[in-house]
């Protein structure tokens, strides 16, 4: 049997919501990604091209820092990656999360949260940042995602 995690960057709650409903649903540890800097509402308004959120995501190098580590990574098997879609792609602390960890043959399987948008470009620009893991094919939800569809998803990686 798989040891399991379930790491998620959450900014308005709704990924939250949905990650902590997928580790309930097949029995997995929850990691929060929290940033140094917590993102406020101007930081988020991706209308305005000033907005930090915006200057990020225009520069695929950045990567914010985050502010907790897993605290034994060794241990999980199966890594889901949750997060809300900006700009077509996973945001960049996500990046700056998958290259603090030593994923070797590990399996990471993203999913993400959206009101419309697809998973875009998402794991091709995620790829470069999970050195020597399986990276799976991701899957965008709407907020409204039911437990029974999450686990259904999720039980194909494990």
């Amino acid at each position: 049997m798989s040891k399991v995690l379930v790491a998620f960057f959450s900014a308005s709650g709704t990924t939250k919501k949905l990650a902590k409903e997928l580790a309930a649903q097949i029995g997995a540890d929850v990691h929060e990604i929290i940033p140094e800097q917590i993102y406020t509402d101007a930081d988020l308004n991706w209308m305005n091209k000033k907005s930090r959120s915006s200057v990020e995501m225009a520069d695929k190098t950045f990567r914010p820092a985050v502010a907790n580590k897993v605290a034994d990574m060794n241990q999980y098997d199966v890594i889901f990656v949750g997060f809300p879609i900006w700009w077509y792609v996973a945001p960049t602390i996500v990046n700056t999360f998958l290259e603090q960890q030593s994923l070797a043959g590990k399996v990471v399987v993203p999913f993400a949260t959206s009101g419309s948008s697809g998973m875009g470009n998402t794991n091709k620009e995620l790829a470069p940042s999970c050195k020597g893991a399986i990276l799976k094919e991701g899957k965008r939800f709407g907020a409204g995602a039911k437990a029974s569809e999450l686990k259904a998803w999720a039980e194909k990686y494990l």
